[in-house]
């Protein structure tokens, strides 16, 4: 479907594009909760009651959903813009989120109900997942070209905001708070449990706004099997067509290895700041809300830098900032330092997300844009598993945590290597208006 005449600033709808990035404070709550501090512990030592063995269940629920995720995606994205419309596929991978959260509710202590447990986060995977691919297709039709780099930042930093947000309310709120006046009975852990309920809470709530006040793209009048039709032939033509796509395919590639090492310090950061530095579980938990809000606080802060250098440049400064920062940290002996560099380094993770979403927005065919951003997300999930193996090898090897991090070095730097060949947007021909 061709795209309509270019928006300038003074033709964006505010309404549609402030909703539009509130679905990013709404997501994060999930990812926040769910895959990373609340759940994932509460999985481990309260359901699976082994540290060794629920680490390991863990691991293979998140990279089995991502493996689906990543097949899912490129699909999903082809048959929608042959259908025309996103908010449907939106509305729906959210719901889907929002049940799987939910039923978490009743995953008990001790029940051992790992079947259960795995089904319903890898709905919930799925379901938070698919809906950011048609969430990030997007935002070429609602923001002006010119601005392109501040909204993306701008929803990206609301979206660590919005992680923090929700993770400083279920711990202060439920975990550590009275909640005698809900009358949850802490012996059976309803008041970690209720966090599972209030994210679904939270992500359908502030979901509202988008799913009313974004405008969404015409129906082509197909049905759904004529789009499943249409949408894997169209599919199967792009991938024909990787010599006139070239910059995207060199970008997806980069993007797929920078993805890994920025996977990967968020993966071990925990255990590298506890076996090195021999922090506790409480200052590790005090060190990822400040990561966050660093990372917020950068994606917010360099959208107005995405906008004046372009998402290229602004992905590759984020890349030596990156880097310098984790060679830092890999090198200090000092918990200060580490926290110092920790939180330097939080500045570059955002812009660096975000302005990877701006470049692909810019840069992304106006009738292909919710199969690119198909693409986008099966190279942020790929080879996922490629930098947590890498780094267990090497720090069984050598003995070493330091040398086994370091290994997160060569991600950065074959990423960044790779961007140095992908062309600026504005020298893209036929790119996204």
């Amino acid at each position: 479907m061709a795209a309509g005449p270019p928006r300038t600033a003074q033709q964006e709808n505010r309404r549609a594009l402030w909703s539009w990035a509130l679905y990013d404070w709404a997501n994060s709550a999930f990812f926040t909760i769910i895959l990373t501090f609340i759940f994932a512990r509460y999985f481990s030592q309260s359901v699976v009651q082994d540290d060794i063995a629920g680490t390991n269940a863990w691991g293979n629920i998140v990279g089995v959903s991502g493996i689906v995720v990543a097949l899912l995606a490129p699909v999903l994205g082809a048959i929608a813009d042959q259908s025309g419309r996103r908010k449907p596929w939106l509305i729906a991978f959210t719901l889907l989120c929002v049940v799987g959260s939910g039923m978490l509710w009743f995953v008990e202590p001790g029940s051992g109900d790992l079947w259960f447990s795995a089904f319903w986060v890898s709905v919930g995977i799925l379901g938070a997942e698919c809906a950011f691919i048609f969430y990030n297709a997007m935002l070429p039709d609602l923001s002006s070209p010119s601005r392109l780099g501040r909204w993306s930042g701008w929803s990206w930093g609301l979206g660590y905001v919005g992680g923090v947000t929700c993770l400083v309310v279920a711990l202060f709120g439920f975990i550590e708070g009275d909640t005698s006046w809900l009358g949850l009975d802490r012996d059976n852990l309803e008041h970690v449990r209720a966090t599972f309920v209030l994210v679904a809470l939270w992500y359908l709530l502030f979901s509202l706004p988008a799913f009313f006040f974004i405008p969404d793209q015409p129906s082509r009048g197909l049905s759904m099997g004529q789009a499943i039709r249409s949408g894997l032939g169209q599919l199967k033509d792009s991938l024909g067509k990787v010599r006139e796509l070239g910059h995207i395919l060199r970008f997806l590639v980069a993007r797929m290895l920078y993805t890994d090492g920025l996977a990967t310090i968020f993966t071990f950061g925990g255990v590298y700041a506890a076996g090195t530095f021999g922090m506790n579980q409480t200052h590790v938990l005090q060190f990822a809300i400040a990561l966050n809000v660093t990372s917020g606080l950068g994606a917010l802060g360099f959208a107005w830098v995405d906008d004046a250098l372009g998402g290229r440049n602004t992905v590759l400064l984020s890349l030596v900032g990156l880097g310098t920062s984790a060679l830092a940290i890999l090198l200090v002996d000092s918990t200060l330092w580490f926290w110092i560099w920790g939180m330097v380094l939080g500045i570059f993770v955002g812009p660096l997300q975000s302005a990877s979403r701006s470049y692909m927005a810019r840069v992304v065919p106006a009738d292909l844009q919710t199969q690119m951003f198909g693409l986008f997300a099966f190279s942020g999930k790929a080879t996922a598993f490629a930098g947590p193996l890498l780094v267990g090898w090497v720090t069984v090897a050598t003995g070493s945590q330091r040398w086994g991090m370091a290994t997160i070095l060569v991600f950065l730097a074959a990423g960044f290597l790779i961007m140095l060949t992908v062309p600026q947007a504005s020298k893209v021909p036929h790119q996204q208006p």
